[in-house]
C-alpha cells in the first residue's frame, strides 16, 4: 500500500486537498495503534496491518479498515474512490459523521481493557495454588490439541514461531516428569524451524513467520525480537536436553545479530525487510546455476543435493535453502571422520555463498533502536553468557544496557522508547520498562554486578508510579504523564511479543525473591488475580503470563555466591549452576556492596579468603560448600 498509494502523486494530491495525512509507526507508537486497531475490529469484526483509520479534526474515528488498493478491483473498494466518497459526505453532512464518531467512540471507551477483579485478594500459597494449576493444565491441553505433530508449531498456516508458549512447555515439563509430551513439542518445533527456510541457511536469524505449514517458505522480514526470544527457547533447551545442535541455533543467532543488527554505540536495530530491490525474497533465494557458478560443478552438487535447491524451485522458480527434506541425513556417510569432512566441505560452500550474497542490494534496514526490543536481546545475549560460558555475549550486553542507560533515560530517569540517529524520542512504554528490567535481571544473574539489580529497582520504582492502574489492577501500557488519547490501552494477551503485563509479572517475583520485599511479591498476587478472568477465558493465549504463575506456584530455590566477583572458583560454580534448567531458581552474588540492595544477606558470612556458596530452598539455607565437587553434591542433592 505504500508504494500503490502513499507514494502516488494523484493520491497524494487528492489527500492533500482534502485531508490531514499522518502516518504513524507502530513500532514507535504502539498506544496509537493499540487505540486505533480496537476501532478498526469494533467497526469491522476484524484488524490487521496496513491500518487505515479516517477521524474528526479531534481524532474521533469514524471509518476503519485494512488494505485498500489505489483503485477499486477484485472486490476490495479502491482508496481513491473512499476517499472521493468521504470527503463529499463531510461537506454534505459533517454533523451526520460526528454523530458517528462519537458512537463509535463512547462504545468503544466503555468497554473493559481487563475484567474486573474476579475475586478479593488471595495469598499466593492459596488463591493461585488452586485456580493457576487449573489454568496451566488447561493450557498445556489446549495446546497439545493444536499441535502439529508431522512439522511442528501450533495450529496451521501461517505459522509463528511464539518462543514464549515454548518455554513455558519447558516449565511444563520439568514440573511433570511423568508426561514427556511437553518436550516432544518443543523439540519437533524447534527442530522443525531449524530444518526450514524461516531459519536463514546461509545467513542465519529467522524470519518473522512462515507462510506454510512446514517452516518452508518464509515471510522473508527479520525482525529483533523473534531472534531474541527464539534464542533464549533454544539455549534453555539446551539446558534441558544438553543437545549440541540447539547451542549451536542459539550462537548462529547470536552472530547474525552482532554482525547485522548491532549499531555503532552497541544498541540493536529493529528489522530486515522482507524486500530487495522490490522483490520479496529475491535478496534470499538461489538458482542451480547461480550455485555452481559460485562453488564449482562438484560442490555445488553437494550443497544443492542438500539444501533442497532444484531446477523446479521451491519458491516462485528459485530456492529457498532448507533441511526439511531429510538430505542431510541422507548425504552424510557412515564414517565418523568423513562425517566431518563432508560438513566442514558444507560450511565452507555456505561461507563462500554467504560472501557473494553479500555483494547484492540489501534488504531495508530499520535502523531505530527500541528501548524494548533491546532489552530482550540484551536478555538472551544474558542467557547466552551464563549458558553456553561466552565472554563476548556479556560484554554485548553489557555495551547494550549501557547504551540504553546512556541514551533512553532522561535525566529523571524517565525511560524513551526509540533512538535513531542521535535523536531519543516517544516516551516510553509499559514494553520498554518491563523488557528492560528483565534484561538487566538476567545480566545481574550473568555477572553479579549490583548496580544492575539496583537499576532494575528504581525502574521497577517508577514503572510502578507511571503506569499501575490503581482500580483494577494491571499496568496500562501509556505512562500517567503520557499524552492523553481518546483511550488508555492496557495490553494482556501474549502474541508474537509477550505483553508487558505479562513480563511485569515475572520481574515482580524475581524482585520480590531476589530482594526479599514481600511488596514486590503482593504486587505479583494482585497482578495475577487481576489478570485471573482472562487467563481462565483462553489460558493459551497467555503462555507468557502463565510462566510467572508457574513461577510463583513453585518453591523457591536460591543460589547465594559470597565472594568476590573475579573469583575463578565462584566462577565455575556459576557455570555448574547454569548448565543445567533450573527456571524457577535466583542467583545473588554476595561481594560485599550488596547488602546495601539486599539486607537480609548480612546474615551470610562473607570471607576474602574462602569463597563459599549457600543453595536455599523454602526459605531454609544449607551449610556453606567451598569446593567445587561439594557444590555438585549439593546441586544433586537438592535434584532428589
Amino acid at each position: 500500500m505504500e508504494r500503490e498509494s502513499f507514494e502516488d502523486q494523484e493520491v497524494a494530491d487528492l489527500l492533500n486537498r482534502h485531508f490531514i495525512s499522518i502516518k504513524v509507526d507502530r513500532e514507535e507508537r504502539p498506544d496509537v495503534d493499540h487505540i486505533y486497531m480496537s476501532f478498526c475490529q469494533a467497526l469491522t469484526g476484524s484488524g490487521g496491518w496496513p491500518l487505515t483509520i479516517l477521524m474528526t479534526p479531534e481524532k474521533k474515528p469514524f471509518f476503519a479498515g485494512t488494505y485498500f488498493p489505489k483503485n477499486q478491483r477484485y472486490g476490495h473498494q479502491g482508496l481513491m474512490e473512499l476517499l472521493e466518497q468521504v470527503a463529499f459526505l463531510w461537506q454534505d453532512n459533517e454533523a451526520k459523521v460526528r454523530e458517528a464518531s462519537e458512537k463509535i467512540v463512547s462504545a468503544v471507551q466503555t468497554q473493559r481493557t481487563v475484567p474486573a477483579k474476579a475475586a478479593p485478594l488471595s495469598s499466593l500459597t492459596s488463591g493461585p495454588r488452586v485456580w493457576g494449576k487449573q489454568v496451566i493444565e488447561e493450557a498445556y491441553k489446549n495446546l497439545a490439541r493444536s499441535f502439529d505433530a508431522r512439522y511442528g508449531g501450533f495450529g496451521h498456516a501461517p505459522k509463528f514461531p511464539t518462543p514464549h508458549t515454548l518455554t513455558f512447555l519447558l516449565r511444563y515439563a520439568q514440573d511433570h516428569p511423568q508426561d514427556d509430551k511437553a518436550l516432544t513439542m518443543v523439540r519437533k518445533t524447534l527442530d522443525g524451524m531449524a530444518l526450514g527456510g524461516i531459519y536463514d541457511h546461509i545467513g542465519y536469524g529467522f524470519a518473522r513467520y512462515s507462510t506454510d505449514e512446514k517452516w518452508l517458505v518464509p515471510h522473508f522480514e527479520k525482525m529483533l525480537y523473534d531472534n531474541a526470544l527464539l534464542a533464549i527457547a533454544y539455549l534453555e533447551n539446551y539446558q534441558v536436553g544438553h543437545q549440541a545442535r540447539d547451542a549451536r541455533m542459539a550462537q548462529n543467532i547470536f552472530s547474525y545479530v552482532l554482525r547485522d543488527m548491532i549499531s555503532p554505540e552497541g544498541g540493536f536495530y529493529s528489522a530486515e525487510d522482507a524486500d530487495a530491490e522490490g522483490e520479496e525474497g529475491k535478496f534470499h533465494v538461489w538458482t542451480p546455476a547461480e550455485i555452481e557458478i559460485a562453488l564449482g560443478k562438484e560442490a555445488a552438487a553437494e550443497y544443492c543435493a542438500v539444501y533442497d535447491i532444484t531446477t523446479g524451485g521451491n519458491f516462485e522458480g528459485k530456492n529457498i535453502p532448507n533441511l526439511l527434506q531429510g538430505t542431510l541425513g541422507k548425504s552424510l556417510p557412515d564414517n565418523a571422520q568423513t562425517i566431518q569432512s563432508a560438513l566442514e566441505s558444507l560450511e565452507r560452500a555456505r561461507a563462500t555463498l554467504f560472501a557473494i550474497r553479500e555483494q547484492r542490494v540489501h534488504p531495508h534496514k530499520d535502523d531505530k533502536l527500541l528501548t524494548a526490543w533491546n532489552g530482550l536481546m540484551i536478555m538472551a545475549l544474558a542467557k547466552g553468557a551464563q549458558i553456553l560460558n561466552t565472554p563476548a555475549y556479556l560484554e554485548a550486553a553489557e555495551k547494550a544496557a549501557h547504551f540504553l542507560l546512556t541514551n533512553l533515560r532522561r535525566s529523571d530517569g524517565r525511560l524513551l522508547a526509540r533512538y535513531r540517529q542521535g535523536d531519543s524520542a516517544f516516551l516510553g512504554y509499559l514494553d520498554d520498562y518491563a523488557f528492560l528490567i528483565g534484561g538487566l535481571l538476567e545480566l545481574y544473574s550473568a555477572c553479579g554486578k549490583p548496580q544492575y539489580l539496583q537499576t532494575a529497582l528504581e525502574l521497577q520504582e517508577q514503572q510502578e508510579q507511571l503506569f499501575y492502574d490503581q482500580e483494577e489492577g494491571g499496568y496500562f501500557l501509556t505512562g500517567a504523564d503520557a499524552e492523553e488519547l481518546l483511550v488508555r490501552p492496557k495490553e494482556s494477551y501474549d502474541g508474537a511479543l509477550p505483553s508487558g503485563n505479562s513480563i511485569t509479572a515475572l520481574n515482580l517475583l524475581r524482585l520480590g525473591r531476589l530482594t526479599g520485599e514481600e511488596r514486590w511479591e503482593k504486587r505479583a498476587e494482585e497482578l495475577l488475580e487481576s489478570f485471573r478472568p482472562v487467563l481462565e477465558e483462553q489460558p493459551s493465549g497467555y503462555t507468557a503470563f502463565l510462566q510467572a504463575l508457574q513461577f510463583a506456584l513453585h518453591s523457591s530455590q536460591e543460589l547465594i555466591l559470597a565472594g568476590p566477583l573475579n573469583s575463578a572458583q565462584l566462577s565455575e560454580m556459576r557455570q555448574v549452576f547454569f548448565s543445567d534448567f533450573r527456571p524457577y531458581a535466583s542467583i545473588l552474588c554476595h561481594e560485599g556492596t550488596l547488602e546495601t540492595i539486599v539486607p537480609w544477606l548480612r546474615d551470610y558470612p562473607r570471607e576474602a579468603t574462602q569463597p563459599a556458596a549457600f543453595l536455599c530452598e523454602n526459605f531454609t539455607c544449607q551449610r556453606p560448600v567451598h569446593t567445587i565437587e561439594e557444590f555438585k553434591n549439593l546441586l544433586q542433592k537438592s535434584k532428589a
